[in-house]
Parts: C-alpha cells; structure tokens; sequence
C-alpha cells in the first residue's frame, strides 16, 4: 500500500506539470505571449464570479503571495478587472475583463478537445468519476491530517 500511495502522490504532482504544459502549449498556439499558463488557471477558476484575492486563496488553487502577484499582472494586462468593494474599501474583488473572458473561452474549447479524446482513447467518464472520488477522499484524508495536527 505505501507503495501505490507514493506513486499515487509523485503522479498527481507530475500530472499537475504536464496539465500546465498543456495550458501553455495552448496559450503559444494562440499566440498569447502576456500572460503565463497559472495565470491563465486562475482566470479560468474565476470564470464568472467576482472574488477576492482571499477567497482565490481560501479556494485552495493557489498559494497566497502567488496570488497576488498574479492577479497584479492579470489586471496589468487587461484580463482583469480589480474593483474596491462598495462596502468594505479595504477588500478588491476582481472579475474577467472581456480579454480574459475571450481567452477563458478558447481555454475552455481545448478542454472540451481534450475531454473528447480522453474519453474516445483513455477513459470512460464513469471511469474518471470514480477517480475523481478517489482523489477527493485523499484530499480530505490531507485536510484531516491538517486540521488535526494543529
């Protein structure tokens, strides 16, 4: 068992890399030369909604100092916009600007490519779901040990 547990932590971080070389693979074909492949992760993780840099953070996607150097350089190139909020001055919220909504777009085009091959060559989507159950038991398992440990 430790054995596959090892294995299990070593792919999920080297699928984490080889997922972000996809990202930039992608962001070079489009020619996108401003913005890097976790920035790009981050516009899409934000979608629609309208955040803080806190609850990006808080989300679990990023680790807090990267956060905020990254949304600086989002909204420095136009795929973002940062907002004070009307109740709070000291909170910002940030939202896609129609840059990012465009590029969260072709984004999403390569995902849906990709899943249409996954799911014709590798995996069934029953089959990815019962990984994703996997996965996600493991992550709760981590969160435990945390939480526990302090």
């Amino acid at each position: 068992m430790k054995e596959q547990y090892l294995q299990t932590t070593r792919l999920i971080e080297r699928l984490h890399r080889r997922f972000l070389d996809v990202i930039k693979s992608e962001l070079d074909r489009l020619g996108v030369e401003d913005i890097n492949n976790v920035q790009t992760l981050i516009l899409f993780n934000i979608n629609e909604d309208q955040l803080t840099v806190g609850e990006l953070t808080a989300r679990g996607y990023y680790l807090g100092s990267n956060v905020s150097y990254n949304v600086k350089k989002l909204v420095e190139n136009g795929y973002l916009i940062q907002e004070r909020s009307a109740h709070d001055r000291r909170m910002t919220r940030v939202r896609l600007a129609d840059k990012g909504l465009e590029l969260t777009a072709k984004i999403n085009q390569l995902y849906a490519r990709n899943a249409e091959e996954i799911e014709g060559r590798i995996a069934s989507t029953e089959q990815l779901g019962q990984v994703n159950s996997v996965l996600m038991s493991l992550e709760r398992f981590w969160s435990n040990l945390v939480s526990f440990t302090r």
